[in-house]
C-alpha cells in the first residue's frame, strides 16, 4: 500500500534530479568559464546522480504494486543522465578523451550529439513531469492506478516526440535554404509552336536575359531558354546583369534588370518581367505565348490582313442603320496582332471596288449582313485567282455571298443548323440547341493543333449556317472539310430548334479549306477557308481554347506557315465559373446543410450511447 509520505519522497527525488540538471545548465551556459563553472557543474552532476541512486533504493524497497511505476520513473532518470553524458562528450570531456575537440576530429559525430542530447533531455523531462503529477494526484489512493500513470507516460512521450520533430523540421528547413510554394505555380515550358518557330530560323536570333544572380524570376526564364536553345544553332542565349553591364543594356534599350531582349539585326523586342516572382507570376505562366509573340515580330516579316467593311461585317466599326448590334471581333483582331499581323480595314473607299491592295497577305470577310457589290466580288475573285488568300465567315441571317462562294465550289443554304443532343447550354432555353459544339476534325494542316488536342479543344459555333459542296465540283478546286458537325445536326428549316421529317440531319461541314493550283510558275497557290459562323470568331467565344486554336491555325495555313502550327503551353490557372443558381446552391449547402448534417450525426451518436448506458449499468448491478 502506498502512503502520502512515500509519494512526497519520490517527488523530492525528482525535484533534486531536475535541480541538478539546472545547475549544470547554469554552469555551462551562464558562467561559461572559471572555477565556478566546474564546481557548479560537478555539484549538479552529483545531485542528479544522487537522486537517481535514491530512486534505485526506493524501487528495490517498493511493494510489488508500486515497483513497476518506480521502474518507469527510473528509466526516465536514466534517459536524462544519458543526455547529460552525451553533452559532456561533445564538449570538454570529449576533448580530454580524444585529445582534440570532437567538432574537429569527428565533425559529423559532434553534430549528431549536439542534436541528440537535447532531444533525449526533452523525452526524459516532459514525461517525468506528467508521471509525477499523476502520482501526486494518487497520493491518498490505497492502490496506485497503473493505467493512469501509463497514460501520463505515453502522453508525455508523444508531446516530446512532436516537439522534437517540429524543431528538427524547422532546423532542416532553415539550413536547406529552400522555398516551397504549395499553391499551383509553374513557369510555362516552350510549346510545339515556339519550337517549330526556332527550328525554322534562317538568320541568327539573339536572346539577352538581364537578371541578377540568384533571382527566382531569372532562373525560371533561364530554364525556359535552356530547353529551347538546342532546337537551332541560330538561337543564341546570353545572360547578363544590367548593373554589371550597363553599356550592353543601354545598347539594347534596357535600363534595369528583369528584362528579356530578342533581337535580330536592327529589329528588337523587349519583354519586361521584373524581379519579384509574385508580380511576375502571371507572365511566367504565359511565358511561352509572350516569347512566341515577340519572336514572331523579330524573326518573321510583318504581314497585312485586310478585313472588309461597309456591308455590316463583324469587323465594321460603323453599324448598319436599323441592324441590331452584334458582338464585335476585337479579340480576334488582338489575336491577329499577337501573330505579327497588321490589321487594316478594306472598304470601297479604300479601293475594294477596284482591286485588293498588293500588300495584302490575306482578306477576311466576316459575316456581312448585305451582299457585296459586283465590282467588289470581282476584285476579290481576281485576287484569289492570282494566289490570294480569303477567309470567309457566314451567318444564317447574313449575306449568301453566292458569287464569291461559287468559284470555291461551295453554296450557303441560309438555313440555321441545330442539334437537340450535342450543344452548349447557355440560357437553358430551347434556342440553345443552335449553339453547336464539335471535336470532329480532319488531318488538314489548317486544324493541326485541333487534331492533336482532339476532344480537349472542342470548337463552339453559336449560330451556324448550312453549307454544302456544289455538284458537280468546280474543276481544279480541292476541298477539305476540316471541321464537321455532329452526325445528328439538322438543318432547321422552320427555326423551331426541333428536328422535323423534312430537316436533313448529317455531319454538316462547319469549316472547309479550299485550295487551287497556282495560276503560273512562281506564283502562290490560291487558298481560302470558309466558316459557317462568324460568331465563332466573336468576342467571348474566342476565349474558348478550341476557337482560339482554330483561328491561329487557319491564319497560319492561309499565310503558308502551317509548319509553325502547334500548341502553345500555358500554366495559367483556369478560373472556376458558376452560374447564379449554382452559387445559391453552394451558399445554402455550406451555411445550412453542412451544419445540419453534423448536428444530425452528433444527435444520432449520442442517442446510441444513451441507449447503451442503462443496459451497461444494469449489467454491472447484476454482477454485483
Amino acid at each position: 500500500m502506498s502512503t502520502p509520505a512515500s509519494f512526497g519522497t519520490g517527488l523530492a527525488a525528482t525535484v533534486a534530479f531536475v535541480a541538478g540538471l539546472v545547475a549544470v545548465f547554469i554552469a555551462e551556459r551562464v558562467l561559461g568559464v572559471g572555477s565556478g563553472r566546474v564546481t557548479l557543474a560537478a555539484l549538479g552532476v552529483a545531485v542528479a546522480v544522487g537522486a537517481t541512486g535514491w530512486r534505485v533504493v526506493r524501487m528495490l524497497a517498493a511493494p510489488p504494486a508500486r515497483r513497476s511505476l518506480e521502474r518507469w520513473v527510473l528509466a526516465l532518470y536514466a534517459l536524462g543522465l544519458v543526455a547529460l553524458v552525451l553533452y559532456f562528450v561533445q564538449g570538454d570531456v570529449g576533448t580530454a578523451l580524444f585529445g582534440a575537440p570532437l567538432s574537429r576530429s569527428a565533425p559529423r559525430l559532434s553534430g549528431v550529439l549536439a542534436v541528440l542530447f537535447p532531444a533525449l533531455l526533452v523525452c526524459a523531462l516532459l514525461p517525468l513531469a506528467l508521471v509525477e503529477t499523476a502520482l501526486v494526484a494518487m497520493a491518498r489512493a490505497p492502490v496506485p492506478e497503473t493505467g493512469r500513470v501509463r497514460s501520463a507516460l505515453f502522453s508525455g512521450l508523444g508531446m516530446a516526440f512532436v516537439g522534437v520533430l517540429a524543431f528538427a523540421a524547422t532546423y532542416v528547413a532553415t539550413k536547406a535554404d529552400a522555398t516551397w510554394d504549395l499553391s499551383y505555380f509553374r513557369t510555362a515550358r516552350s510549346g510545339e509552336a515556339t519550337r517549330k518557330l526556332v527550328l525554322g530560323l534562317n538568320e541568327p536570333l539573339q536572346v539577352t536575359l538581364f537578371f541578377p544572380p540568384a533571382n527566382e524570376v531569372g532562373e525560371a526564364v533561364r530554364q525556359y531558354f535552356r530547353d529551347l536553345e538546342p532546337e537551332s544553332p541560330l538561337l543564341s542565349v546570353e545572360s547578363l546583369d544590367q548593373a554589371v553591364e550597363p553599356a550592353r543594356g543601354k545598347a539594347l534599350g534596357v535600363s534595369n534588370n528583369g528584362s528579356v531582349v530578342l533581337s535580330r539585326g536592327d529589329r528588337r523586342e523587349v519583354l519586361t518581367l521584373g524581379l519579384d516572382v509574385e508580380r511576375a507570376r502571371g507572365q511566367l505562366q504565359r511565358l511561352d505565348a509572350e516569347v512566341q509573340r515577340r519572336m514572331l515580330s523579330v524573326a518573321k516579316p510583318r504581314r497585312i490582313v485586310y478585313l472588309t467593311g461597309g456591308h455590316g461585317e463583324r469587323a465594321d466599326t460603323r453599324p448598319v442603320p436599323g441592324e441590331a448590334a452584334r458582338p464585335s471581333v476585337a479579340q480576334f483582331k488582338e489575336l491577329l496582332r499577337a501573330q505579327n499581323v497588321d490589321v487594316r480595314t478594306l472598304t470601297a473607299a479604300e479601293g475594294l471596288g477596284t482591286e485588293v491592295p498588293r500588300d495584302a497577305a490575306m482578306v477576311a470577310v466576316l459575316g456581312p449582313t448585305s451582299e457585296l457589290r459586283p465590282e467588289e466580288v470581282t476584285a476579290l475573285r481576281e485576287y484569289w485567282e492570282q494566289g490570294g488568300r480569303l477567309w470567309i465567315a457566314l451567318e444564317p441571317d447574313g449575306a449568301a455571298l453566292e458569287p464569291l462562294l461559287q468559284p470555291l465550289g461551295l453554296r450557303s443554304l441560309r438555313v440555321p443548323l441545330a442539334n437537340d443532343r450535342v450543344y452548349f447550354r447557355t440560357t437553358r432555353q430551347v434556342s440553345d440547341r443552335g449553339n453547336l459544339g464539335t471535336a470532329s476534325f480532319s488531318s488538314h494542316p489548317s486544324v493541326t493543333s485541333l487534331s492533336a488536342l482532339g476532344s480537349q479543344a472542342a470548337v463552339a459555333f453559336p449560330g451556324a449556317v448550312a453549307l454544302e459542296l456544289v455538284s458537280p465540283p468546280v474543276p481544279g478546286v480541292k476541298l477539305d472539310t476540316s471541321v464537321r458537325a455532329h452526325a445528328e445536326t439538322f438543318a432547321d428549316l422552320n427555326g423551331d430548334f426541333e428536328p422535323q421529317a423534312a430537316d436533313v440531319a448529317r455531319a454538316w461541314p462547319l469549316v472547309v479549306a479550299v485550295e487551287k493550283p497556282a495560276a503560273g510558275e512562281g506564283k502562290p497557290a490560291p487558298r481560302a477557308v470558309v466558316m459557317v459562323d462568324a460568331d465563332a470568331l466573336g468576342d467571348g467565344i474566342l476565349g474558348n481554347v478550341g476557337n482560339a486554336y482554330l483561328a491561329v491555325d487557319t491564319l497560319r495555313w492561309l499565310s503558308g506557315e502551317e509548319a509553325l502550327s502547334g500548341a502553345t503551353t500555358s500554366e495559367e490557372d483556369v478560373p472556376l465559373q458558376h452560374t447564379r443558381s449554382q452559387d445559391v446552391a453552394w451558399f445554402y449547402a455550406t451555411v445550412f446543410l453542412a451544419p445540419v448534417v453534423v448536428l444530425a450525426v452528433g444527435f444520432f451518436v449520442t442517442r446510441r450511447r444513451g441507449r447503451r448506458a442503462p443496459r451497461s449499468a444494469a449489467a454491472v448491478g447484476g454482477a454485483r
